[in-house]
């Protein structure tokens, strides 16, 4: 559509923020010190580190330890933290042809999936519940 700005980064943050907002407490009381990042794409070296040769490819990134493998002994590292590659983003919500807020989810709910160490039949039950939430 000609002259329509596409979703900045804030935009795709407030949908992330909201779906985080939308989960259930068992879940959401656990990712307070998760730090949320947009960006436009992932940086060469994650790509080169995933052996993913095009940066469109990657919509979303978990960094960090999955909350079961955390130990008392875990000093001195960063935060963990969920990426979310705008352009990306904003290319498969071009090419599927679905709701920003419906993909946004999606992937942040994968990712967060990671963080929990879910498997992804975990990953789709939360995804579901937090879309009945929203309804």
């Amino acid at each position: 559509m000609p002259g329509t700005i596409p979703p900045s980064a804030d935009d795709i943050e407030a949908i992330a923020l909201a779906t985080l907002l939308s989960l259930p407490p068992l879940f959401g009381d656990h990712l307070g010190d998760v730090v949320l990042r947009v960006e436009e794409f992932a940086t060469e070296d994650v790509l080169d580190e995933l052996a993913i040769d095009d940066p469109f490819a990657l919509t979303g990134l978990y960094t960090g330890r999955p909350i079961g493998e955390k130990t008392s002994g875990d000093t001195g590292a960063l935060p963990d933290m969920i990426h979310l590659y705008r352009r990306p983003i904003l290319d498969e919500w071009i090419e599927r042809d679905i709701p920003l807020e419906t993909l946004v989810s999606h992937v942040l709910i994968h990712e967060v999936g990671h963080h929990f160490g879910l498997s992804d039949e975990d990953m789709d039950a939360l995804e579901q519940e937090a879309a009945d939430a929203e309804r």
